[in-house]
């Protein structure tokens, strides 16, 4: 959610009274059996967009778990049923897990952001949430594209950490990555079908270079097969309209 106001701390996203709180509360108490699930970060709510404390212009890891989990204890208060840790800050399961027990929210399951690269594909998003860094990028603490080991090795810490489900992300440009994973855990893995995905078979719909709902259910299909038990995608109800009506 766009707070109302930022800061460098990104304080607006564990307020009570804060746009996401205030969403999952409303939510519960229209649609008490629907699921909930909130992203946790910083970078929507800090003035600098990154999604850490900065410190003499570098990200504090340590500092921001706290803030971390402050914001995943806010979001179990107003009645998430996950919180999904997007940060990908070293040790922010175990820190969100041990403050969510000690909060007594031991049955609020944690979906965490294993693996998540650094990549051209969040474009369209960040433009629309205004959550682009105001200097540098976030190569730091993102992974890098061309490491494979590496995405091993994060998912298998979170899954020690306690992470209840474990997501790759983006999609599509890394279909081996999910794969890859799949082979590793035995937890629920999802998929993250990334805004610039989405924004790709647009464009070319409405330019008349393909046939839109082919190509999505064409690229939903390949995650599912490449071993993703949970697809996020921005396709949700255009794709579900589909599986629907026509199969």
């Amino acid at each position: 959610g766009l707070p109302d106001k930022k800061d460098a701390e990104g304080s607006r996203s564990w307020a009570e009274d804060g746009i996401v709180q205030q969403a999952v509360s409303a939510i519960k108490d229209r649609i008490a059996e629907m699921v909930v699930i909130t992203d946790v970060c910083l970078c929507e709510y800090t003035d600098h967009g990154h999604c850490g404390v900065i410190r003499d212009g570098r990200i504090e890891n340590d500092a921001t778990l706290e803030l971390l989990a402050r914001q995943a204890v806010s979001h179990a208060r107003a009645g998430a049923d996950f919180v999904a840790p997007s940060d990908m800050m070293d040790g922010r399961v175990a820190a969100i897990r041990r403050a969510l027990d000690g909060e007594n929210f031991q049955d609020i399951a944690i979906l965490s952001y294993a693996v998540k690269y650094a990549s051209a594909f969040y474009g369209p998003f960040r433009e629309a949430a205004d959550s682009a860094p105001q200097f540098g990028d976030r190569a730091s603490y993102q992974m890098d594209p061309p490491n494979v080991l590496e995405a091993l090795k994060e998912a298998e810490l979170d899954m020690e950490e306690g992470a209840d489900i474990i997501m790759v992300k983006p999609a599509m440009p890394y279909l081996d990555i999910i794969s890859r994973v799949r082979e590793v855990s035995l937890l629920p893995l999802a998929a993250y079908n990334v805004s610039g995905e989405y924004a790709m078979i647009k464009a070319a719909e409405m330019n008349g270079w393909l046939d839109g709902k082919r190509a999505m259910m064409e690229m939903l299909t390949c995650i599912k097969r490449a071993g993703a038990d949970l697809i996020l995608t921005y396709f949700a109800k255009e794709a579900a309209r589909r599986l629907t009506i026509d199969y």
